[in-house]
């Protein structure tokens, strides 16, 4: 049974002498110095865009232990902002924080600053989502036309890149061309490959596990004019997976990622506008379970700082 009862939920305005910066959904950043910053991913859970009142156990540490997988299993195609993930290594004197100390184990990444560019590179394998009803409206995801006759679902003929803006709220999709236009044909023109070179890398690691990779969103960002891959990869988070096994075309399979979650929340009479509802037990220890499942599968280990 999953320990369902010590979350980390963050947002601190300080952490052993680290200003915050940035508190999002689910990662908050600290100001290390001019060259470096510091991401702790939280326990948080988010679904509809609002955040839960209570947290998944070891989600952070999931997540963590997954995006630095790929980071060190990707950086051929591109290099990447991520310098550590040892929480005996941040400029932090834990000699009064112990208990800090085992609560960031395993959730920390310590980080080159880079700047981010303003678009989220998502690259579709299948057709599913947002990019469904495009199709279904007018044959098209994102201004891309579409071979007519796709199923709900279905594999496309090459993975596309479709990217969106980048909001607080809604991302917008957005045609490659005003990709373009957005952060200029120099940094198109070098992450646009990049994204469908590491939605390929993805594709076929995850396909020897069983997972498909049907959709995923990179963040890339600047660092002295050098391209990187920053925030997180082909997390559960960023990405849908589904099971190989139980796939088939024109059917929505089961995801690895907070889907039970979603589906629990559809059957409440509830707005989507916050406070999100409260979580029961059931509910949590199963999604743990299933973030706890994934890292598993593609990491081949659990997440630093779980007990088992």
């Amino acid at each position: 049974m999953q320990d369902t009862t010590s979350v980390y939920m963050g947002r601190h305005k300080e952490l052993g002498g680290l200003r915050l910066s940035n508190s999002g959904k689910v990662r908050d950043i600290y100001e290390v110095d001019d060259h470096h910053l510091l991401f702790v991913t939280t326990d948080r859970v988010s679904a509809f865009d609002v955040v839960m009142p209570r947290g998944i156990p070891n989600k952070g540490r999931v997540l963590t232990a997954i995006a630095a997988y790929w980071f060190g299993t990707t950086g051929d195609i591109l290099p990447n902002h991520l310098v550590s993930t040892d929480v005996d290594e941040l400029p932090i004197d834990f000699r009064k924080h112990e208990d800090l100390r085992e609560e960031l184990r395993g959730r920390v990444m310590l980080v080159q600053r880079c700047e981010p560019t303003t678009v989220e590179w998502v690259v579709r394998g299948y057709i599913a989502g947002s990019g469904w009803k495009e199709y279904q409206r007018q044959g098209t995801v994102c201004g891309i036309p579409l071979p007519a006759g796709l199923p709900f679902c279905g594999r496309l003929p090459e993975p596309i890149l479709t990217p969106t803006t980048k909001d607080d709220v809604h991302d917008k999709p957005l045609t490659p061309d005003e990709a373009r236009e957005r952060v200029g044909a120099s940094i198109y023109d070098r992450a646009h490959p990049a994204a469908l070179a590491l939605f390929r890398r993805g594709t076929e690691m995850l396909e020897k596990h069983g997972i498909l990779l049907a959709d995923t969103k990179f963040e890339f960002g600047l660092r002295k004019g050098e391209l990187l891959l920053i925030d997180e990869a082909l997390t559960p988070d960023s990405s849908r997976f589904w099971p190989a096994a139980e796939y088939e075309p024109g059917k929505n399979p089961p995801s690895y990622d907070k889907q039970i979650l979603r589906d629990w929340l559809e059957t409440l009479d509830w707005d989507k506008n916050p406070p999100g509802p409260e979580l029961p037990d059931e509910i949590v220890e199963r999604v743990a379970g299933r973030y706890l499942d994934v890292c598993r599968t593609i990491t081949g280990r659990d997440p630093e700082g779980v007990r088992a």
